[in-house]
């Protein structure tokens, strides 16, 4: 759903498929993968989380944005897809099933309050016509900013508008959590990851399974007519899967650096002068609603503390609205209870891409739009 009178959003996949034929532009492609490895250093070097992410995603916005054409390829975007969509199904583990499982109405409560507090923040966004349609609910919902990004492009949400505000919350977040560890602990402060092991030798075997449910996991997505649909069946069957031990979901770097890189070019390369325009236009009262939301949340990690016993640390931890990769490394450099603070951001994030198209549709409606 868009607002009157915008064109309704193409889907990630149709852009990716169609962008050969509306003329890329072939020089570009040396120099977007020279810059995108320039900023990735920079921005590692920053601190700042999904560098590997964001790098080319900024790269492909700057060569847009200056008229050159990027056009990832259908099949390559697919394929990117689903091993983001192996990447959250490696986290969904017994431990973590067991631990939903033994304080579930907790969980449940913990989720629909960050749930229903960023749901209710979008819908102030789109109310006061911040961004457009759904676009300003897709933004706001707390889940991993990659996937909620192409979910909601495959839902007609502007895809551009809602990276934006996703990643800039990733940001923000990411920021604030640290900060508030080192505060509090003295340490872990950083987020810093360990030393990334490019050159690591994988287990081969699992590495070959990983990839087989990869093209599976896509081609039944593909085919399924599910939007995010080689993304979505991934994360289905590799969760069952890893839960049940079957498999053993093996991710190099460069793998998962590779897939980054086309996922954050489909993204940047939809951006122009005017989405740029828009979006600065917005920012603040998108940082507002950020921080409006981190705020929030806190009240609700306060609440925790008080009615269910969870240490300070950890039920701030547990409610962050989003940055999971970084919250989960600030969890493992701090003394807080990981499996309860991982526990619920998966909970949280498997709940919204299964509600997330009906809760976006729903709260638009409502919204006058």
């Amino acid at each position: 759903m868009t607002s009157a009178g915008e064109p309704e959003e193409e889907s990630p996949e149709a852009e990716a498929s169609s962008g050969t034929a509306r003329g890329a532009t072939p020089w570009a492609w040396p120099g977007l993968v020279a810059v995108s490895v320039a900023f990735v250093i920079l921005l590692s070097l920053a601190g700042l989380p999904a560098a590997l992410l964001l790098g080319p995603m900024l790269s492909a916005i700057a060569f847009s944005f200056f008229g050159a054409r990027i056009a990832v390829p259908r099949l390559p975007f697919n394929l990117a897809q689903g091993v983001v969509g192996l990447l959250i199904a490696r986290t969904m583990t017994w431990p973590v099933v067991q631990e939903i499982g033994h304080d579930w109405a907790l969980f449940v409560v913990g989720v629909l309050s960050v749930v229903f507090a960023a749901v209710a923040l979008g819908w102030l966004l789109a109310r006061l016509q911040v961004l457009p349609g759904t676009t300003a609910i897709w933004g706001a919902f707390p889940g991993a900013a990659t996937v909620m990004t192409l979910m909601s492009g495959a839902f007609g949400a502007d895809m551009r508008l809602v990276a934006f505000m996703q990643y800039t919350r990733v940001v923000i977040v990411t920021i604030v959590a640290a900060t508030i560890a080192r505060v509090w602990t003295g340490v872990g402060g950083e987020g810093a990851p360990e030393p990334v092991l490019w050159l690591a030798t994988p287990d081969w075997q699992a590495l070959l399974q990983t990839l087989l449910l990869v093209v599976i996991g896509v081609g039944v997505g593909r085919r399924s007519g599910l939007p995010a649909g080689a993304m979505i069946v991934p994360v289905i069957i590799g969760s069952a899967l890893n839960v049940s031990g079957f498999v053993t979901i093996e991710l190099p770097q460069p793998l998962l650096a590779v897939s980054y890189a086309l996922v954050g070019w489909a993204i940047g390369a939809r951006f122009d002068r005017d989405v740029i325009r828009h979006a600065s236009r917005a920012l603040p009262r998108v940082l507002a609603s950020i921080l409006a939301l981190v705020a929030i949340c806190a009240v609700f990690a306060v609440l925790l503390v008080e009615f269910a016993g969870i240490d300070p640390l950890s039920a701030y931890l547990a409610t962050s609205p989003g940055g999971a990769d970084a919250v989960a490394i600030i969890s493992a450099s701090t003394d807080v209870n990981v499996a309860f603070v991982m526990s619920m951001q998966i909970a949280r994030f498997f709940f919204v891409m299964a509600l997330g198209p009906m809760l976006a549709r729903f709260v638009a409606r409502r919204s006058h739009f």
